[in-house]
């Protein structure tokens, strides 16, 4: 059996391939509307990021499972939160690949136009990446690992060039008004923070596939804070290059805002480039998370909390049936919403897999506030407070962010959770009939 293949680079090309997806490269104008005062929604998105990303360093090491979120929770509130927890954040693991799939056959058209003109083959395409890529993690995991990394240094280029130099023909009149928004201070940020907190999810990547990964102890906690460190700056820096160059009333009716960055700086042949960065960050994005379709529900059946199926390995010894199922739950979803409008199904995905990773993340850090309390003893002689104000203030950003997600984005969500409810049931009853018989 293959196993502890993942280096720190490898966890922190995981960490940072899965939160630059597609959603930085679309953000710069969906900021547009509210001004300037956008990056400050992005400077305390990062920084309750960073919080978070102390937090799972840290459980890491207090909870040294695999399973990230889901195993935390288990260990703090018990098998019904923990099931909750990871049925949600499966589903928004394969609902969120099936929309990255789709924007990475939207990059794909700038260069063959007849993909994105045809309702089939756009859904044809992405189909294409997922089953590609699910057939590259079932043959082992280190595969899946350096894809991620060669895709995550080849994504980072046009990110860091546009990011950078852009920096250069800033234009300081498109960020006035600073407020343009119309509203208070306090709700266009609150806004802004939400939009932007889509494009930090992934942070807690490294600790899914913990049992793969050479020194779990160091490297996780490692590859977490660098990885979200280093995503939180190309981030801010490329949003107010994007929205230094381009006029907020263009911007704001982009499709490519850092393509048309480019275009304008240096001529069209740099808007090219910049789209197959795209592309090639929603690829690599649908791999890693492709990666942890498998790898969490692997996990959470070895608990007896899912189902069986789930804990089937392959000859190579990755969870191959794992894989099938969260790719065929992602094609239906494809299948059936192909002739919707891209963007709709987009920004109703994104707020949805929002929501059911905010959950997670509030349960794990309520969890480690938990564990310092109920296992005071483990940490005596130690100065805990710090960590302890960290988990606080994670706990806070987590929940405050929840008031930005919508109604109908909660109401899906709410329902999704309560849908894994008779699968938990039914897993209780099979358990209890399987320790009758080994006990009568």
């Amino acid at each position: 059996m293959e196993r502890r293949t993942l280096g720190f680079w490898m966890c922190t090309a995981l960490v940072v391939g899965n939160m630059i997806g597609s959603g930085v490269f679309l953000l710069p104008a969906s900021l547009a509307p509210y001004g300037g005062i956008s990056i400050v929604g992005w400077v305390i998105t990062a920084v309750g990021a960073m919080l978070l990303a102390l937090v799972f360093a840290r459980l890491s090491r207090l909870v040294p499972k695999a399973g990230g979120p889901y195993a935390y929770t288990r260990y703090g509130f018990g098998d019904f939160a923990a099931f909750l927890v990871a049925w949600g954040y499966w589903i928004s693991i394969w609902a969120g690949n099936a929309a990255i799939s789709i924007a990475f056959t939207g990059y794909l058209g700038v260069f063959l136009p007849s993909i994105t003109r045809s309702a089939i083959l756009s859904a044809g395409t992405a189909l294409t990446a997922v089953w590609f890529l699910t057939w590259v993690n079932s043959r082992g995991v280190r595969n899946a690992g350096i894809v991620q990394v060669v895709a995550t240094a080849l994504k980072l280029v046009p990110l860091a060039a546009v990011g950078i130099l852009g920096l250069l023909y800033l234009r300081v009149e498109n960020f006035m008004p600073f407020n343009q928004s119309g509203g208070s201070g306090f709700s266009a940020i609150t806004a802004t923070a939400t939009l932007t907190l889509w494009a930090f999810l992934g942070l807690e990547s490294a600790t899914i596939p913990s049992g793969e990964v050479k020194d779990p102890g160091r490297t996780i906690p490692r590859a977490t804070i660098v990885g979200t460190l280093l995503t939180a700056i190309i981030y801010i820096l490329g949003t107010v290059a994007v929205m230094g160059v381009i006029p907020p009333e263009i911007l704001a009716t982009s499709t490519a805002p850092f393509a048309d960055a480019a275009s304008l700086m240096w001529g069209g042949w740099a808007a090219y480039a910049v789209a197959a960065g795209a592309a090639i960050s929603c690829f690599g994005a649908l791999n890693g998370w492709i990666l942890l379709q498998g790898q969490l529900p692997l996990a959470v059946e070895a608990d007896g909390l899912f189902p069986r199926l789930f804990g089937r390995l392959g000859s190579r010894g990755t969870p191959t049936a794992g894989l099938i199922v969260s790719s065929l739950l992602i094609t239906i979803l494809v299948g059936m919403n192909f002739t919707r409008s891209l963007v709709e199904l987009y920004t109703f995905i994104i707020l949805l897999a929002t929501l059911t990773t905010l959950i997670p993340y509030i349960f794990s850090t309520a969890a480690e506030l938990l564990i310092f309390f109920r296992e005071r003893e483990r940490f005596e002689g130690r100065r805990m407070w710090g960590a302890a104000t960290i988990a606080i203030l994670a706990l806070a950003y987590s929940l405050w962010a929840i008031t930005g997600i919508g109604k109908e984005a909660l109401i899906w969500g709410a329902l999704l959770l309560l849908g894994g409810v008779p699968v938990y049931l039914f897993l209780g009853r099979s358990r209890r009939s399987i320790d009758s018989e080994q006990t009568g």
